[in-house]
């Protein structure tokens, strides 16, 4: 008989975000303020290890009977589907709800309730709220661990994680490391919390330069500039986009139009800044790699990341959502403590598949 060993508890958790990740098994992740270099490359490692399993080269079985709690109370395509898929391709099995008007929330339940009751049913939680601190609220009722799939304007660690991922393998292509990077990000900083968690995590490598362009309301938080100014990183702050970026990345972001107070509010910066292959030409070098979360805003009136833009070979957003699936099944499997056992349960893909060409 062949056992498996996947971390599994259903003592409480101590809540512990401010500190750093030494031993990913059996802890939450809830801030990138518990990454370090040493855990982010950790992370990368095992993220590299998932592409055959991603691609469907191979299969692997080793969280066979293990089930994820997948709990988005705030609109999602990508991150909801991305977990879930990541955890599938683990051998898991995933029960999840969306929406808040379909959940016990709805009829007063607290965070700390709903994790005490739905830790009790899964092995691991992901969660998405639209409140900023709630993930970190569940958790200290959780009696499984949680990954933070993104509180209100707060943080998004594995959002922040995959565009790292992504942005080292793409400067790996044009012979460059994250150390010396210059990025720029633009559009809606203020209540893009991608932004602020990619910042944060790109404080701990050396000699960063930032150029934030957005308008004056939309600018990035206090808190962040501050992060970024005490790591001793340079800094351009702008409302305007002029010149040549000289940029190596060019992270386009989305107005958050559901975090403003007003639809009308919302409006008035749709379509303020928006990146076509004409602007794409004049502003930036003909190797800065186009980013962005997703979703892009195709509407007429907002058009932010254009469509003439698809068939550049620098636009890296699909690269993106591809890599986020590899990251999320690492921090899976370190956080379950099998990162080491993948092979052992391997499994032969006996379907057709061209994913790997």
């Amino acid at each position: 008989m062949t056992y498996r060993y996947w971390y599994y508890t259903l003592a409480p958790f101590s809540l512990m975000i401010e500190k750093r990740m030494s031993d990913f098994t059996g802890n939450h992740i809830l801030s990138v303020n518990q990454f370090d270099r040493e855990a982010i490359e950790k992370v990368f490692s095992v993220a590299n290890s998932m592409k055959p399993y991603a691609t469907r080269q191979k299969r692997t079985t080793v969280l066979d009977g293990a089930i994820l709690g997948n709990l988005f109370f705030e609109p999602s395509t990508r991150t909801r589907v991305s977990f879930g898929t990541a955890f599938n391709l683990l051998g898991g099995e995933v029960r999840e709800t969306t929406g808040m008007s379909s959940s016990a929330l709805a009829k007063g339940e607290s965070l700390y309730d709903t994790a005490r009751v739905l830790s009790g049913y899964s092995d691991i939680i992901a969660m998405r709220h639209p409140a900023a601190g709630s993930v970190a609220e569940f958790a200290e009722g959780s009696r499984v661990p949680v990954i933070n799939g993104g509180d209100g304007a707060n943080e998004h660690p594995t959002q922040a994680l995959l565009d790292l991922f992504t942005i080292k393998r793409e400067l790996e292509y044009n012979g460059h490391g994250i150390d010396g990077l210059h990025i720029a990000m633009i559009g809606d900083l203020r209540y893009g919390r991608t932004v602020h968690s990619l910042s944060r995590l790109l404080c701990l490598f050396n000699n960063i330069r930032f150029t934030l362009i957005s308008p004056k309301e939309l600018a990035m938080p206090q808190p962040i500039i501050d992060a970024i100014e005490n790591a001793g990183h340079q800094l351009t702050i702008t409302d305007t986009l002029e010149g040549n970026m000289d940029a190596d990345i060019c992270y386009q972001t989305r107005i958050q139009e559901e975090r403003f107070p007003s639809q009308e509010e919302a409006n008035k910066y749709r379509g303020k800044f928006r990146l076509n292959q004409s602007i794409y030409t004049k502003h930036f070098q003909s190797k800065t790699v186009i980013m962005h979360p997703l979703p892009r805003d195709s509407r007429m009136e907002a058009n932010e990341l254009d469509n003439d833009l698809n068939l550049n070979p620098n636009l890296a957003i699909f690269r993106q959502t591809d890599n986020g699936v590899l990251v999320r099944m690492a921090l899976f499997a370190l956080t379950l403590g099998v990162e080491n056992l993948l092979t052992k349960y391997e499994r032969d893909v006996v379907w057709y598949s061209n994913k790997s060409k």
